[in-house]
């Protein structure tokens, strides 16, 4: 009864916390590996806050920062009722600005910058309105699948260092502190226009891009490719892609399904009449 007692007293504390707040409390444990347990003002019979190591502060290294027994405080960044905690930030604390600014922002609103560094896994941002951050290059980041509707060799085919560029705010990254951006957001999505000019039914002329295991890859327009199922290649049942067709194929199709969104496009092989073929 005590431990389901204590259990219930726990969610039902926890229930009352929302993400955002700032709660107070002192730290129980630091591990460099686990980070920092929190015994929560209000709640004593355990600690309830736990503090990722990347949340403890932007030195990377809890127990440089914070010692067994120091009183902090931290922002709720989420809460978990049915493992009985919260989970805290003292990064939020340590830079109030970065997190008022961030914490701010909206879907879907528009933000303007500066290109300040591209990386093998995307580009960072110095936004005009916001605040410098305290280990990367800017507040602002975009992912590479965020930075163009079309498949993009190198990201400097599309944005250069020192280039100016408007976005759309898509969420607050908590764990990093930033604003994660599409860029892609602000442009015309190309399939939908691409879907506007053709329909089910369609016969399509193209070439083989790629073959898989389930099917193969037709582009059939500059910058868009369909999927023609393995079973959809030839009226005749066949093991493989290969005993049909091969990378640069040319090859007639019907178009099947237009999915817009998923931005997928589905072809046939097997169902093209023999006066198109």
């Amino acid at each position: 009864m005590g431990a389901a007692s204590g259990d219930q007293d726990s969610r039902e504390f926890l229930a009352r916390i929302r993400i955002g707040d700032l709660c107070n409390g002192t730290v129980a444990e630091v591990t460099r590996s686990q980070g920092v347990t929190v015994i929560l003002d209000g709640f004593s019979a355990r600690p309830l806050g736990t503090i990722w190591p990347l949340d403890v502060s932007w030195s990377w290294n809890p127990p440089a920062v914070v010692k067994v027994g120091q009183r902090i405080t931290a922002e709720v960044i989420a809460i978990h009722l049915d493992e009985g905690h919260a989970r805290l930030a003292m990064t939020a604390t340590e830079n109030p600005e970065l997190w008022a600014f961030l914490n701010s922002r909206h879907r879907g609103e528009i933000l303007s910058g500066t290109i300040t560094a591209i990386e093998r896994f995307g580009v960072f941002v110095a936004l005009d309105d916001g605040p410098e951050h305290p280990v990367f290059p800017g507040v602002g980041f975009i992912t590479i699948p965020e930075l163009s509707w079309r498949h993009i060799e190198a990201v400097s085919d599309v944005v250069q260092v020192g280039q100016r560029v408007s976005c759309e705010f898509l969420q607050f990254d908590t764990w990093n502190g930033e604003a994660r951006l599409s860029l892609k957001a602000t442009q015309p999505d190309p399939f939908q226009a691409f879907a506007d000019s053709v329909a089910v039914g369609q016969t399509l002329q193209g070439q083989v891009t790629k073959v898989v295991p389930f099917g193969v890859f037709v582009q059939v327009a500059d910058g868009f490719e369909g999927l023609v199922h393995l079973q959809e290649l030839t009226s005749t049942p066949v093991a493989t892609p290969q005993d049909v067709v091969e990378v640069g194929d040319d090859v007639t199709v019907v178009v099947t399904d237009v999915d817009r969104e998923r931005r997928r496009l589905t072809l046939s092989r097997r169902q093209v009449s023999p006066d198109s073929r």
